[in-house]
């Protein structure tokens, strides 16, 4: 179904409407019980692909700084993320020579998770986060943090100190980023004339192929194939030489880009780009089935549900995540279903789930309650999480992974 928008990448205002997830709460919008006097802040949340470039978008956008200002993701609560961090960063140091001389740069740096392995190797780091709760964190591991939404003025400024990058690191924010031309003429003003981006970002075409809709939510703004991206970055004098399809977070991308000319384009990105054309990426019919087959994943979970609480078993959630909120409240899944939410973040303990109110709790409260069944929000890390549980397993615990088919483990 055609709609009015215009493409926040391109300007197109051919777009079709792809799903309609209603009417949602902030996903990180985490509540303490003070909160429920007040009336909770609820946003549309609609999917939509532009017919000109592709973009896969979100219709209806909230400020960013109701969003990031304070924020309560903190990555170095995930062994996963910080063994993948680590290895991507020996890999960078070792492939592009970085040393004492160089400079990387970390877009949304988080609480220094992954900029820590620099600092560690004596190689210069700047991390640029917009919150300021989790910027005091990575302060406090001694790496130098600005409290900024990233964009072409940042960069400009950093540039006009001499501080141009060697290598420019952004983990699943591009996305995030509602102004992607603004963000991606960033890049260019920041970077060295031999300097590298590495950025990496759930991919759209897993994305629609694995259902994987509890993804979308208001701050991540964008779905990423390859076919949109490299007339978005081409317009801003870059071009993509590199890319490596990784496995993490239902599939991602990790795409390298430089200023045009500056490294050769390796068949990496002709095959993908190739391949999407096959899948076809490029034509309306890839995406038309995609509210459907959410519907599907709906009925199957909220029927499995109903049918073991009928059954006089008792379930509760793993993961106080973003992609639970979506999921939690597009089924009409709260607290009548689920006991609580455990989450090993300490930031989250004590608060309660957007929109459905559950209270979020130790991860040690498996244990000590024995729920009969858990159901696994943070599906993307699942096998950190059931390796995590063995205990409550071997107790004859079992989790209920919800994507992308529905099945107990």
């Amino acid at each position: 179904m055609s709609i009015s928008l215009k493409c926040r990448s391109c300007g197109s205002t051919d777009a079709s409407h792809i799903l309609d997830l209603g009417q949602q709460p902030l996903a990180n919008n985490l509540l303490t019980p003070a909160d429920l006097a007040k009336q909770e802040p609820k946003f549309p949340l609609r999917l939509a692909v532009c017919k000109s470039c592709w973009m896969l978008q979100i219709t209806d956008l909230v400020p960013p700084v109701e969003l990031f200002s304070e924020y309560l993701y903190f990555s170095s609560f995930s062994d996963l993320m910080l063994r993948h961090s680590r290895e991507a960063c020996d890999g960078y140091m070792k492939e592009f020579g970085l040393n004492g001389q160089s400079l990387v740069v970390e877009v949304a740096s988080n609480d220094g998770y992954l900029l820590q392995n620099f600092v560690k190797a004596k190689v210069p780091c700047l991390g640029i986060e917009p919150a300021a709760n989790i910027a005091k964190i990575a302060r406090e591991k001694g790496i130098e943090t600005l409290v900024e939404f990233f964009g072409k003025k940042i960069a400009s400024d950093l540039a006009a100190k001499n501080r141009q990058a060697d290598l420019i690191l952004g983990n699943n924010v591009f996305a995030h980023a509602p102004d992607t031309n603004d963000f991606v003429a960033g890049l260019k003003t920041l970077l060295k004339p031999k300097g590298r981006i590495a950025l990496e970002f759930p991919y759209g075409a897993d994305f629609i192929e694995h259902t994987e809709f509890d993804t979308i939510y208001h701050e991540h703004v964008f779905y990423f194939t390859l076919t949109a991206l490299k007339p978005l970055f081409e317009r801003h004098g870059l071009t993509l030489f590199r890319v490596q399809r990784l496995p993490i977070h239902g599939g991602s991308l990790r795409l390298f880009a430089g200023h045009t000319g500056a490294h050769a384009v390796e068949k990496s990105v002709t095959d993908l780009l190739a391949e999407e054309t096959c899948k076809g990426v490029n034509a309306i019919g890839y995406y038309e089935g995609f509210a459907n087959q959410v519907r599907a994943l709906k009925d199957d979970l909220v029927a499995l549900l109903a049918k073991l609480k009928k059954e006089g078993k008792s379930i509760a959630a793993y993961g106080a995540s973003a992609k639970g909120s979506t999921l939690l409240n597009y089924y009409g899944v709260g607290a009548e279903t689920l006991d609580f939410v455990a989450d090993r973040s300490t930031y989250k303990q004590g608060r309660l789930t957007p929109g459905t109110h559950i209270p979020i709790v130790p991860p040690e409260e498996l244990l000590k309650r024995k729920p009969d069944y858990m159901l696994l929000l943070t599906w993307n890390f699942a096998d950190e999480i059931l390796a995590q549980q063995k205990l409550y397993r071997d107790a004859g615990g079992k989790f209920i992974v919800p994507i992308p088919k529905v099945k107990v483990v």
